[in-house]
């Protein structure tokens, strides 16, 4: 029985002829490419500005220092992400203070943002989770009315919409991730948006050790002139073999969406009748772009999370356990940004499971995985 894997990213042909291309031009690091990638990145996401980095983590990061913050100040993030959502103002020497989530989307909302906030806060960081677009206008009046930066980690979100729009257009700066568990992936890789022209500038330079010239501007230069350095940057650039790979990606990416709504939706249809099961589905604000298909366990299901789990192993199934806690993490075990309990997240964490969901999903596939589930609940 052939292993049904739950997720793969969309590669072929063309993503090779790019990264020939690119090798072929002789120039292979932060350059053309990358800049063509930013460019159709931002107009693809109706934003102004788009700065390519190594990773979402790295972009987050850079967003977290253009918009202000500092060593000290309080950042409200979600438990309920990737640790990375937590570690990007650790690394600034900020405190991330945790926010409980709801359970219909897995995101922060203002509500639950409001009870964590401290005098401290300078910035909150709302989390796309799964490509479920997160009710994006309440938390900006909160952000406006307390002068507070909103920053989305849009990390699994390219193709999500919120209010007829793509997701991350209304914050003040967003990231994204294009690692190979996303839809757009150039292997590993980020971006930062925003609409802040300065913001874009300097996180231009941050990226590359803060330089105040380009490394394709020197290139360009027959006497390349002398370039100074500010402020301390960091290496986080983007080479072009990725940007290649992306500008690829990006043109495949509604057709993604497309057909990962439609095997969400044929998931929801089997399961609707399940007892015990909760599936995914869109918020009344926006489309999901079904990054991951996750449902909930309850009790009334016969098996548990975990047992289910190794119910479809055995059939040759790989799911994976839901989104994290970050904490319950060792990295943040007793950490004073735990400031009120932490019930949604606890509950999802322990109770979701994520099934196979890919472009490539073959029908007989995705029929495997509905028929094992069924099978599990003795349907």
């Amino acid at each position: 029985m052939n292993r049904i894997s739950v997720m793969k990213p969309w590669l072929g042909t063309a993503e090779s002829e790019a990264l020939a291309e690119v090798i072929a031009s002789g120039w292979v690091a932060q350059g053309p490419r990358t800049a063509a990638f930013e460019e159709a990145f931002a107009q693809h996401q109706h934003v102004q500005h788009a700065v390519a980095a190594s990773s979402c983590t790295t972009a987050l990061q850079l967003a977290l220092i253009v918009a202000g913050v500092k060593p000290g100040d309080d950042v409200v993030v979600p438990s309920f992400s990737f640790i990375a959502t937590a570690n990007a103002p650790t690394y600034l020497g900020a405190r991330p203070v945790f926010a409980d989530v709801e359970e219909s989307t897995g995101n922060v909302t203002a509500d639950t943002v409001d009870q964590v906030l401290t005098k401290k806060t300078t910035a909150i960081i709302a989390v796309d989770q799964g490509g479920m677009p997160l009710d994006l206008e309440p938390l900006r009046k909160l952000c406006d009315e307390r002068g507070i930066a909103l920053i989305e980690d849009a990390a699994c979100a390219a193709g999500s919409t919120y209010k007829g729009a793509p997701v991350g257009g209304g914050a003040d700066v967003s990231a994204w991730s294009f690692h190979p568990r996303k839809l757009l992936t150039t292997g590993e890789g980020g971006m930062l948006t925003t609409n802040n022209s300065e913001w874009a500038a300097r996180a231009r330079r941050l990226r590359e050790h803060a330089m105040d010239v380009s490394a394709a501007e020197r290139h360009d230069s027959t006497l390349a002139p002398q370039e100074h350095y500010g402020e301390v940057g960091y290496n986080f650039r983007m080479t072009d073999l990725q940007a290649a790979v992306g500008l690829v990606q990006l043109g495949k990416l509604d057709a993604m969406v497309l057909m990962r709504r439609e095997l969400a939706g044929r998931y929801r249809e089997a399961f609707k009748t399940v007892q015990g099961l909760r599936c995914a589905q869109d918020p009344e604000h926006g489309t999901s772009n079904f990054q991951s298909f996750w449902i909930e366990v309850d009790p009334g299901f016969r098996l548990d999370r975990e047992q289910l789990l190794e119910h479809l192993a055995s059939d040759g199934i790989s799911a994976r356990r839901g989104i994290m806690a970050a904490h319950r993490q060792p990295a943040y075990a007793g950490h004073s940004g735990t400031v009120s309990p932490l019930p949604v997240t606890e509950r999802l964490t322990a109770n979701t499971l994520i099934l196979p969901l890919y472009h490539e999903l073959a029908q007989h596939e995705q029929d495997r995985v509905i028929a094992s589930v069924l099978n599990a609940g003795g349907g």
